[in-house]
């Protein structure tokens, strides 16, 4: 009979924070602009470093942003792209697949 008390209370107490936790988790303190639909360019610009500057070469090759998510390293090779600009790319492509990172939209500047 205790155990039964014990296991209860337990669950109450875990599910009431849950409960509190969830609202709170809905909270940050940075803005989201996301207001931008991506593309090649915009990804490219939002990932920054310098690899915004293969814009053009990755738009005629590859074509469309959902095919430069799934490109493989050794077509970006294969396109010149430096080891480092390769890698970057590749990084942020596996976020935005994860829905973890999206380029932010150019702030408005007054």
């Amino acid at each position: 009979m205790a155990w039964r008390q014990m296991i209860s209370l337990n669950r109450a107490s875990l599910q009431t924070l849950s409960n509190s936790l969830s609202g709170f988790a809905r909270f940050s303190s940075k803005s989201n602009p996301y207001a931008v639909k991506v593309g090649i360019p915009e990804f490219l610009n939002g990932v920054g470093k310098g690899v915004e500057t293969h814009v053009e070469k990755l738009e005629s090759e590859i074509g469309d942003f959902q095919t430069l998510l799934v490109t493989r390293t050794f077509k970006l090779k294969k396109l010149g792209l430096p080891c480092r600009h390769r890698k970057l790319i590749l990084k942020y492509a596996h976020k935005y697949r994860l829905g973890l990172w999206r380029p932010r939209a150019e702030a408005v500047k007054s």
